[in-house]
């Protein structure tokens, strides 16, 4: 099941990416990303009793609010970024973070990495680089900004990995909407411009898919490790890519159905051999659990 969630909180993503693009540049990216999660709040309704009875602990509000802060930061970049560069960069570049959660996973969860999911991540990305080209091409403040997008993202899925170990799926979610409409408020404050309410009501469509890919995170989350569903975000750059040529004009050439195609064949051997493995019956080690 984590996989399948995964599969659906890529497509959420992906529509979240397309509705952000849609907007443009014509509201400031902290604003943006405000009014995304104050109209979010609305979702938040039915996570209020959960969050109150959950009783969190002062480490745990600590946590949450580290949380806050980095996904505040990597939110305002990641929607700077959109106004930027085309989608299937944005989504490529977002690779970065795999890398990024599943060693800080290994140094502080313990999780261990199987060889068939070192070689899935390390193809997974060489296919990345491949649409990229670092080297061959100049970066600009888009590329930037989402280098930064992936560390700060990457800080609070660690982060949710280890609250959805302690709390549902709703408190996380939850805690999140509410650590970062706070973390948000000053940067969108400080840029505001009036808004249209065909604006606004994009922007609510993002909370929608936002807050649902959020959710069914949480759940692949508390169904396997990070090193089991990481690699299957990266079928979001498929999607992404599609929808840049098909919407928006961004046909992809040749270096990204390259990089593509090596990122499908790293999933779909992935995938495979956890098949293989359930069919075998085979009760594996703890260690191999956490692979």
């Amino acid at each position: 099941m984590a996989v399948f969630w995964m599969l659906v909180t890529g497509a959420c993503f992906v529509a979240v990416t397309a509705i952000v693009k849609i907007v443009g540049n014509d509201v400031p990216p902290a604003q943006s990303a405000f009014l995304r999660y104050v109209l979010g709040l609305v979702f938040l309704i039915p996570m209020i009793r959960p969050i109150l009875n959950a009783q969190l602990t002062p480490r745990a509000l600590k946590l949450f609010g580290i949380r806050g802060v980095a996904h505040s930061l990597g939110v305002i970049c990641w929607f700077y970024a959109m106004t930027q560069i085309p989608i299937a960069e944005v989504t490529a570049m977002n690779y970065v973070n795999p890398v990024y959660v599943t060693l800080l996973a290994v140094v502080f969860l313990g999780e261990k990495l199987a060889a068939r999911r070192i070689l899935a991540i390390v193809v997974a990305l060489i296919g990345a680089a491949i649409i990229l080209r670092p080297g061959f091409r100049a970066l600009n403040l888009g590329h930037l900004a989402m280098m930064f997008t992936a560390i700060s993202f990457a800080v609070g899925y660690l982060i949710a990995k280890m609250m959805t170990d302690e709390f549902g799926p709703v408190v996380v979610v939850g805690m999140l909407s509410i650590t970062v409409t706070l973390g948000l408020a000053p940067f969108a404050y400080a840029v505001w411009v009036p808004v249209t309410l065909v604006q606004v009501g994009w922007l609510f469509l993002v909370a929608v898919f936002a807050t649902a890919g959020h959710y069914t995170m949480m759940l692949a989350f508390a169904a396997a490790p990070l090193t089991v569903t990481q690699p299957v975000t990266f079928l979001q750059l498929v999607w992404a890519t599609l929808l840049g040529a098909v919407a928006f004009g961004e046909p992809p050439d040749i270096w990204v159905i390259t990089g593509g195609g090596l990122i499908i064949a790293a999933i779909s051997f992935m995938t495979w051999r956890e098949a293989v493995l359930r069919r075998r019956n085979v009760t594996p080690a703890v260690a191999q659990t956490k692979g």
